[in-house]
């Protein structure tokens, strides 16, 4: 049996998605051109356009496709001309895109400090820009976003939202929460690999990182890759309208983590005190590194990761768990487990039985102090 619990890596691509990119392929227009066959692509643009744009309460007149998360990110960092401040539990695709940005601290769940943030704000000498996650990659754990912008916008900051990860999961509204710009991603929701967007509100425009082409209302250059935008927007709307049932893997995951505690008590369950993802769990377990965790339950038929995918390869302690107050063994021992669209009971007993035995199988000698959660 194999059982994939890595569903904030990339979930599986949902069916009517695979639908969509397949048909967009049969289309040979291009979207800027007048004839029928250009028209015809343009309508199916518009269509993904539309749906994305409702998923989280945007227009579809606010929407830049790109081509993934990490662009739309880094669009609307490198595109801001000013201050940039971003908390400590960000994604590499923002801590990594300003080598100028100022960091903003996070309490022992990982919750942005907002007296840190008006500290800051208050030291700028001209407008900011604050980059805020909805909700973290590895722990799951959400941010205060309505005091952010709040509080930013009281400052004259602008407010950039990742919300790569809370898209598709829970609700997310673009005109509720007052941001100014949000980063989407379609792997993070069942669209494919390759194709995201960054929705910016009227009246502002990022500089485009891509020059020389009309597309995207002059906002990002490049023939639009038309089979992964179809397929976002169908993936889109299939996770619009199944939030609900998203809502309920929040059930299995406490099942999980209630049995594993029974089974193995010096566990850690990293940001447990936050409010959370219904789908994402961060484990620790004293004594054994995640990247070992990783290739015992990989052995044993269970797909899960030592934070995020995107800094797979290195040997390097969670940047999120350390700034959330741990020393580097707790931050070396965490893993990440996360449900999606398909998982079900069976995949949740599984993994709950292979990782018990394996950490039944830890040195008698570890220390199994509790860490600090």
């Amino acid at each position: 049996m194999d059982t994939y619990l890595d569903h904030n890596a990339t979930t599986p691509v949902r069916p009517e998605a695979a639908d969509a990119v397949a048909r967009a392929l049969t289309q040979h227009g291009n979207a800027s051109s007048v004839h029928r066959f250009g028209r015809l692509v343009r309508h199916t643009l518009d269509e993904a356009r539309e749906s994305v744009a409702s998923l989280v309460g945007a227009s579809p007149a606010n929407i830049v496709f790109t081509s993934g998360g990490t662009e739309a990110n880094n669009q609307a960092l490198r595109g801001f001309d000013g201050p940039v401040l971003v908390s400590a539990v960000e994604h590499d695709s923002v801590l990594g895109v300003r080598a100028d940005a100022r960091i903003v601290d996070v309490d022992a769940d990982g919750v942005l400090s907002l007296e840190h943030l008006h500290e800051m704000l208050a030291r700028c000498e001209e407008p900011a820009l604050v980059s805020v996650m909805r909700a973290n990659n590895e722990t799951g754990v959400m941010q205060p976003i309505g005091d952010v912008v709040r509080l930013a916008h009281e400052h004259g900051a602008l407010v950039h939202c990742d919300a790569v990860q809370a898209a598709g999961k829970i609700d997310v509204s673009f005109a509720q929460l007052g941001v100014d710009m949000m980063s989407l991603s379609a792997h993070k929701l069942g669209g494919p690999q390759g194709v995201g967007a960054l929705i910016v509100r009227d009246g502002f425009d990022p500089e485009p990182l891509l020059r020389g082409g009309g597309q995207e209302r002059r906002r990002r250059a490049g023939t639009e890759n038309v089979a992964g935008i179809a397929g976002f927007g169908a993936a889109a709307r299939i996770a619009q309208d199944n939030l609900d049932l998203f809502a309920g893997l929040n059930g299995l995951r406490d099942d999980m983590e209630t049995l594993l505690r029974a089974a193995i008590p010096d566990i850690v369950i990293h940001g447990a005190d936050g409010e959370r993802l219904p789908n994402t769990s961060c484990i620790g377990l004293p004594g054994m590194t995640a990247e070992i965790q990783v290739m015992q339950l990989d052995l044993a038929g269970v797909a899960v990761s030592s934070g995020s995918a995107c800094s797979s390869g290195k040997v390097a302690p969670s940047h999120v768990l350390r700034a959330m107050g741990h020393d580097d063994a707790a931050a070396q021992s965490a893993i990440r487990v996360s449900l999606g669209w398909s998982s079900v009971a069976q995949d949740v007993d599984h993994f709950v039985d292979a990782w018990t035995a394996m950490a039944q199988r830890r040195s008698p000698n570890v220390d199994a102090r509790r860490s600090v959660a």
